[in-house]
């Protein structure tokens, strides 16, 4: 704010310039003199502006009511046709400031209701923006008794000043239970102004202060409603619940107003999948409801075709068979036939041992270990390919390659990971699947045969079948004798079920979970299948039934490293449900001492998952900074907790990474041992450079789990992205541990990630429905113990992360759903939340022909005119309709 002015001074330039008082020396050009003259009219100028607005201040409280309207109307003038710098007060406000205190005084003994009166208030709220003491809201207060003109005439920045009044009196308004009528009245305007002026934010923000958004509907219209939306979905990240449903869907309900059906689709899976139905009977058009279902699909929602969505048969099998995701396979092989990576991998490519000088390039040993390891290497590398070099090649070959024999190449339940690896490398393609792991069951093998039955539910996980294949087969086999086959079936059907909440299901497990004779492993298995098939359902019976599983454990089981996957099975019944668990976790508190904090935390922490709650994770980082005495476990699954809340957006991602760093340097071992997975979670397939050091250096740590788990997250956060720098790490690493069994094991279970797919799938789970979420936290929670869980004899958890597993790429297909190469530009997506005009969504962009790969943080947008997609969001199966408006030049 500008010094009050020195009433008998000419304004600012009351220091006479020098070019009066002195004759002009000759010398100086003709530029100069004419700059110097410019300074002298304006401070003239000035002058006169602040004499006449003094003039109009004294004849304001004039007698004559004729007087005092010419001077109102004129400093009205004066005040509105002032324009000024950004950073200056305007010069009429500017030389009123001294008398704001005589107007407001005067204004006090104006006769009440006269037109007058309401004038000198709207010239006393346009002052009080500069000279207002704080938290007095004279501006709103003054607005309010005036005349009710055009509220944008007096300027943006009046009208923003009044925005922030408004939000501070109504919260007082509703405190004291007054009348918020005259309020929403001005609301109404300036949301109206706003939303005309390109200010969409600034209307949201208003409208959440003063709890109304559903006002937004009417003002929004067809050149604005994206950036209205796009503020309202970004902005629903940071507000507690249950604003940030609204906010969504007001959103949803703007997409509608305008028909942007498939993003009122993307919100409506947002907010639990309840308008998905809406969505499909919004539009009569076949090819919509396609590109709706293959949404649907990557989002692995499990939805039933009706005759509401679609009355044609016809189109109603094609529609069911999309949403079934039968077309995942083809799309994938597809893209590996344009980018040329069909050729089978052995994990020989992938150690790469000639690039690795000295100790441990010669270990050629063929230990069990080592090839179980390879193994997994082998079976995450080809995945979905249908070929490798260990498992389907043919068999007529005098080499060892054959799958007979690399299967007898590992010891006992190595078999079952050996026989389920099949499973992985034929993804997704049902057909040829089943008929290659049949032979299996009939092998005299029990761990051959559980490992084919956990195969058959890793080939069907994420593609539906109507005829349910996998339930008829594993169903036989849930009840034998044998230990191994159960789980095996048990498993089998928790990933190929995953998050379709069946109820044929429900019962056959729940009858695990209760029967006295099952051992622990079933048990626990059974509950995980459970967990995933009703992730995040809040199914009260399933919980009961874990819950008295839980309770009826005697001290001895409860001190088995694997009794924590029970809390983590029921956790995933409510994996993102925020206070829906309460009810659960205040059971939780009755459980025996050494599992209740363990259960506690795990449940907060799975259903706060991606909610970015602030308040949680304050709570858990309160309980990592407890020292405790040894045997308690419980931070572990707090510090994954962090991550898994904040992982859902950008900045409360950068925050946990910092607030992990603090973790390592202060925290206990057990804090220590679970930092590197947390990391691996936040950054799960994105490899950033800074947490890829962190995990580099603690993989040399002193405590063999932590750097076991940096390993193992190394391989997280570069999973599928082929990262050389990642590779490169691992490689040392693999001679650096040459005599570690167990540490190598973990660095061939990371490269065989960080190549998954042979680099064109990810682990991201932010696309998907919960499943994805789940199979994830499973497995990290796995990872916590490693010795007993992975390193044991339970390596096969490490399928479920086949849960999370997706094609990265982004396949444009013609509307009869054939594959059609266009040019794309891919590039680094930018956030252009709430800037002005239309900017750039993609920078340093380059221009490929689809199919294409996106890697994380990238997006893609078409180059050419002459196709539309059907959807804004190019990514996974994108149908594209020819341009009618489009002329080839």
């Amino acid at each position: 704010m500008a010094p009050p002015e020195n009433p008998n001074g000419a304004g600012p330039a009351a220091p006479s310039d020098p070019a009066q008082s002195q004759p002009q020396p000759p010398a100086k050009s003709k530029g100069k003199k004419k700059d110097e003259k410019k300074d002298d009219d304006l401070s003239e100028e000035d002058l006169a502006l602040k004499e006449q607005l003094e003039l109009y201040v004294v004849r304001a409280q004039d007698a004559d009511p004729g007087v005092q309207k010419l001077a109102l109307e004129s400093m009205r003038q004066e005040i509105r046709s002032a324009t000024s710098s950004m950073t200056s007060v305007p010069k009429p406000l500017k030389f009123l400031r001294p008398h704001y205190g005589t107007l407001k005084s005067y204004f006090e003994t104006m006769p009440e209701s006269s037109d007058l009166k309401r004038y000198m208030a709207d010239i006393l709220s346009v002052l009080a923006l500069t000279m207002s003491a704080e938290g007095e809201r004279e501006s709103l207060k003054y607005r309010l008794l005036g005349s009710e003109g055009d509220i944008g005439s007096w300027g943006h920045e009046y009208v923003r000043n009044l925005a922030g009044e408004i939000a501070q009196e109504f919260q007082k308004r509703q405190d004291d239970d007054m009348p918020i009528d005259a309020l929403m009245e001005l609301v109404q305007q300036i949301v109206s102004f706003h939303m005309k002026h390109n200010a969409e934010p600034e209307a949201v923000d208003l409208l959440m202060e003063v709890e109304d958004l559903d006002l937004l509907v009417e003002h929004v219209d067809s050149t604005n409603y994206k950036r209205t939306c796009l503020y309202l979905t970004s902005s629903s990240k940071y507000l507690p619940a249950p604003d940030d449903m609204l906010a969504l869907d007001i959103a949803y309900t703007i997409y509608m107003k305008f028909e942007d059906l498939a993003s009122a689709l993307r919100i409506a899976l947002l907010l639990d999948n309840k308008y998905v139905k809406q969505v499909y009977t919004a539009t009569e058009d076949l090819q919509l409801k396609k590109q709706f279902s293959f949404n649907i699909a990557r989002h692995g929602l499990a939805m039933e075709i009706d005759d509401e969505i679609a009355a044609d048969d016809n189109d109603k099998e094609a529609l069911q068979e999309i949403v079934n995701n039968s077309k995942l396979s083809e799309g994938y092989l597809t893209l590996a036939r344009d980018i040329e990576v069909m050729e089978a991998k052995s994990p020989e490519d992938i150690y790469k041992v000639h690039l690795i000088d000295g100790r441990g390039a010669s270990s050629s040993l063929d230990s069990a270990r080592q090839n179980l390891a390879a193994t997994f290497v082998n079976a995450f590398v080809n995945a979905g390919f249908g070929q490798d070099k260990l498992m389907t090649a043919p068999s007529d070959s005098s080499s060892s390659g054959a799958s007979g024999n690399w299967l007898f190449k590992n010891k006992e339940h190595g078999k079952a990971s050996a026989a389920a690896s099949l499973g992985m490398i034929l993804l997704w393609d049902t057909d040829s699947g089943l008929a290659q792991l049949d032979k299996y069951l009939h092998s005299n093998d029990a761990h051959v045969v559980a490992g084919a039955l956990l195969g058959i539910g890793i080939v069907t996980c994420g593609v539906k079948n109507d005829c349910d294949p996998a339930l008829a087969i594993l169903m036989e086999y849930i009840n034998k004798d044998d230990m191994n086959i159960r789980i095996g079936a048990i498993l089998g059907l928790g990933i190929a079920y995953a998050g379709s909440q069946k109820e044929e299901l429900k019962s056959y497990l729940s009858t695990v979970l209760g029967d006295s004779q099952s051992t622990l492993e079933v048990l626990i298995f059974s509950a995980i299948a459970l967990g995933l098939v009703f992730v995040g359902s809040c199914n009260e019976e399933i919980a009961q039934s874990i819950i008295f599983a839980l309770m009826e454990r005697n001290e001895a089981e409860l001190a088995e490293p694997i009794i924590r996957l029970l809390p983590v099975a029921l956790g995933l019944l409510y994996l993102g449900k925020q206070e829906s668990v309460e009810a659960t976790a205040e059971v939780s508190k009755t459980f025996d001492e050494k599992i209740r904090k363990y259960c506690d935390v795990t449940l907060m922490s799975l259903a706060y998952a991606g909610t970015g709650n602030v308040l949680k994770v304050q709570k858990l980082l309160g309980i990592c900074s407890q020292h405790l005495e040894k045997g308690e476990t419980h931070q572990g699954p707090a510090v994954l907790g962090i991550a898994l809340i904040a992982m859902a957006e950008e900045l409360g991602a950068e925050m946990a990474v910092r607030s992990l760093e603090r973790l390592l340097q202060y925290g206990e071992q057990n804090i220590r041992r679970a930092v590197p997975l947390a990391l691996g979670i936040l950054c799960i397939s994105n490899p950033k450079v800074n947490v890829m050091d962190t995990l580099s250096r603690l993989s040399h740590d002193a405590d063999a789990d932590v750097s076991m788990a940096a390993i193992i997250s190394l391989g997280l956060i570069g999973a599928g992205t082929n990262n050389a720098r990642i590779a490169g790490m691992l490689r040392n690493l693999s001679s650096y541990y040459y005599k570690e069994a167990a540490h190598l094991f973990c660095v061939r279970i990371a490269q065989g990630l960080v190549h998954l797919g042979k680099g064109l799938l990810t682990l991201s789970p932010y696309h998907s429905d919960r499943m994805a979420l789940g199979g994830l936290v499973t497995v990290l929670h796995a990872c916590l113990d490693m010795k007993s869980t992975i390193l044991g004899k339970y390596h096969y958890i490490l399928y479920i992360i086949v849960l999370a597993m997706q094609p990265r790429m982004l396949l444009t297909v013609d509307e009869d759903l054939k594959p059609l190469s266009v040019p794309v530009r891919v590039g680094q997506a930018v956030d252009v939340v709430g800037q002005a005009g239309r900017p750039k969504t993609i920078t340093g962009f380059q221009t490929h022909s689809t199919p294409v790969l996106l890697a994380a943080g990238e997006r893609a947008e078409l180059a050419t005119e002459k196709y539309i997609p059907l959807t804004s969001v190019l990514e996974g199966f994108v149908i594209l309709k020819k341009n009618p408006e489009y002329n080839e030049e």
